[in-house]
């Protein structure tokens, strides 16, 4: 061998083979997935390329707007200008582009650069503090085709401005976004809500009728939460094909067009209520400055056609500004009302349950009346007090009790119309618990509840509001579930006259009035005078809604005579109220008017006007709080409930003030002074409609 030569090494058979091996089974790798990725899994690649390919774009719907009964706006939606950065259309040009970003930055008040995006430091459209520079280093970073928001709800001059300058600065633009208005604000916001995002809890929810989480708006309270999807119409969708970018290159299908939500016509008059509100309010704060002290706090004023239920007028007192949450609801803004003890963001006039007091005897005297307990013209002496024995079962040998009436002086003999005009307590308690041989038999719990559901208590109204309550008639089941006693005769001394456990919402009050003034017809409050859609075409007409006749249908039940055990309906046994009863206890709310408890208040009204005042003690958390929980010298709710004209009547008011005291001078004036810019009104219509 050759010493200079370079021996050469032989691959042996086995290398070869085993390299041959290797080879074969990584081409077999690679071919066995380019089956299953052409042939075995073709339809599940093609879809999820289909998928990326292709994107379902939602469509806003408008929302419906909400206007008065005489078309006064209450609720719309107006343009809001936000200043958007498209990045993919920003100018190549570095220095372009600051030029754009320091010019933009003058004219909208957003720095150039501030604050890194980060997890920690998120970007939120409208709401973070970022930078220009740095909200569009995310528009390119995540959806460059996509708009993103650099300052939401400019001024209209501004978002022109930026308009006409759209040749100049390419990949700014302008947003439009409807925002809800309202323009009463806080005069009809405890009628008509807010809006608010869609709750985080709710999301799947909505996402299947359509809406979009953290871009869409719902419903938080009042109309705008009850008539939710009536209002926000049905959202749209368009098929778009589009890039890796994101950038829309076509539509694959017609766009579905969104249908706008429908419209709302209340039964409200925007005037009525806005002197409803200046009444109650003056009146409060009369009082406050008179007696140099916050004592009221809170109040309630409705109006109501008695004969068709329509509300014309609903104040809550206090209440806020929903013109607030337009955009976002602020935080600060938001726990002040929540935290506030009045609590403003309740509507006081359906979600508020009371100690209704003596306007509650209006229920007494219509059952008692029709019971016979009493005839109309049989007198029964009325003392300042009277003492009874108060038993908790067949054979409690009882306990002494003594039950006052308002007036300390008493009112001496009085027959049923002179008990309804002065409202006395012990002519009530006499109705409702029996005395002696004078009164042998009551009309008893179990009758009184009777009664008092057939006139409107103790049931929901059905009103077309989120937050209503059907306050409480209770009876001796209750009792014991509830408080772990048999019930007392003295409870039902104290339910005759609204008192003790007996709790209403204001709405109820005033239905119960609204109902004898109607002869005994029960009518379903509305709020709804008439739905239209987006073209103004009614979809939905108003309709007076009768619950019931209580002179012709059989709502009243009967009952056997175990009134402390319990109230045990007699099968098959109803009866209804004759119609005399209500002729005779209307007769006494308009004696109470003429000379009774009203007489001074109304002295000067032309208008024939029947009433009912009431004074409802009571003992809540607050007052309490303050020490005014005195036995025996409670603080007291004020009351009033009326109507005219008496011998046709088309409206019915109730008005409630929180710790005001005496009914007839506190509630009463309220009463009488949107009685008369009702008719005020009335007589200014006339004269404009009037050839």
């Amino acid at each position: 061998m050759n010493p200079n030569e370079v021996p050469q090494k032989q691959l042996s058979p086995l290398r070869i083979t085993i390299f041959m091996i290797v080879i074969g089974a990584v081409f077999s790798v690679y071919i066995f997935r380019l089956f299953a990725l052409q042939i075995l899994q073709v339809k599940d690649w093609v879809a999820r390329a289909e998928e990326n390919r292709v994107e379902e774009l939602n469509l806003p719907a408008p929302r419906g707007i909400i206007v008065d009964r005489n078309g006064i706006v209450l609720a719309r939606n107006i343009p809001s200008f936000n200043v958007v950065i498209t990045a993919a259309n920003l100018p190549d040009d570095p220095g372009e582009v600051q030029e754009i970003y320091r010019q933009l930055s003058e004219l909208i008040g957003v720095p150039v650069n501030l604050n890194q995006i980060t997890p920690e430091n998120p970007y939120v459209p409208c709401f973070s503090e970022h930078g220009i520079a740095q909200i569009a280093e995310y528009g390119l970073s995540s959806t460059p085709y996509q708009p993103v928001r650099v300052k939401c709800d400019v001024p209209e001059q501004v978002a022109r401005i930026i308009q006409e300058k759209a040749v100049d600065w390419p990949g700014v633009s302008i947003e439009i976004e409807p925002i809800r208005d309202y323009p009463t604000g806080s005069l009809t916001a405890s009628v008509i809500g807010f809006l608010g995002p869609i709750p985080a809890n709710q999301e799947d929810e909505f996402r299947a009728k359509g809406l979009v989480p953290n871009r869409d708006k719902v419903g938080y309270a009042g109309l705008e939460l009850q008539f939710q999807d009536l209002l926000a119409g049905k959202n749209g969708s368009w098929k778009v094909e589009v890039d890796v970018a994101g950038k829309v290159v076509r539509g694959l299908e017609p766009p579905v067009i969104p249908v706008p939500g429908a419209n709302l016509r209340l039964t409200i008059d925007t005037r009525l209520q806005q002197a409803m509100t200046g009444i109650l309010i003056g009146e409060i704060e009369f009082w406050n400055r008179y007696l140099n002290t916050i004592r009221s706090t809170s109040g309630v004023v409705i109006a109501m056609n008695p004969k068709t239920g329509e509300i014309l007028g609903m104040v809550s007192y206090p209440t806020y500004e929903n013109n607030r949450m337009a955009r976002f609801i602020p935080a600060y803004y938001y726990n002040q009302l929540i935290n506030d003890p009045a609590n403003p963001l309740l509507n006081h006039a359906v979600g508020d349950v009371l100690p209704a007091g003596s306007v509650f005897k209006l229920t007494t005297a219509v059952g008692a009346l029709n019971e016979g307990v009493v005839t109309p013209e049989q007198v029964l002496s009325t003392p300042p007090k009277i003492t009874i024995t108060e038993r908790y079962y067949a054979n409690d040998p009882g306990r002494e009790r003594e039950f006052v009436d308002w007036n300390k002086a008493g009112f001496g003999q009085l027959d049923f119309l002179g008990g309804i005009a002065n409202s006395s307590n012990v002519y009530f308690y006499k109705l409702g618990g029996g005395y002696r041989d004078e009164v042998p038999v009551g009309l008893g719990i179990c009758r009184l509840g009777t009664y008092a559901r057939a006139l409107g208590y103790g049931e929901y109204p059905g009103i077309e509001l989120p937050d209503e309550e059907k306050g409480l008639i209770p009876d001796p089941k209750w009792k014991r579930i509830t408080h772990g006693e048999g019930w007392s005769t003295g409870d039902t001394y104290i339910a005759s006259v609204g008192q003790g456990y007996v709790l209403a919402t204001p709405l109820q009050v005033l239905m119960s009035a609204a109902t004898i003034a109607n002869d005994g017809k029960l009518m379903k409050p509305t709020l709804i005078r008439e739905i239209t859609d987006a073209e103004g075409n009614v979809i939905q007409p108003f309709s007076p809604v009768m619950r019931w006749d209580i002179t012709k249908d059989a709502v009243i039940q009967e009952f056997y005579d175990t009134t402390i055990r319990g109230c045990e309906p007699i099968e098959g046994r109803t009866k209804t109220v004759q119609p005399w009863v209500i002729d005779k206890v209307q007769e006494g709310m308009r004696r109470a008017v003429t000379n009774g408890t009203l007489a001074r208040e109304f002295r000067n009204v032309t208008i024939a006007v029947a009433g009912k005042t009431g004074t409802a003690e009571y003992c809540d958390q607050y007052a309490n709080a303050k020490n005014l929980c005195i036995p025996g010298n409670w603080p007291s709710h004020a009351w009033t409930v009326a109507y005219a004209p008496y011998e046709d009547p088309e409206i019915a008011v109730v008005a409630f003030v929180y710790n005001g005291g005496e009914g007839a001078s506190v509630a009463g004036p309220i009463v009488r002074q949107v009685i008369q810019a009702y008719f005020e009104l009335k007589r200014i219509d006339a004269e404009l409609t009037s050839p």
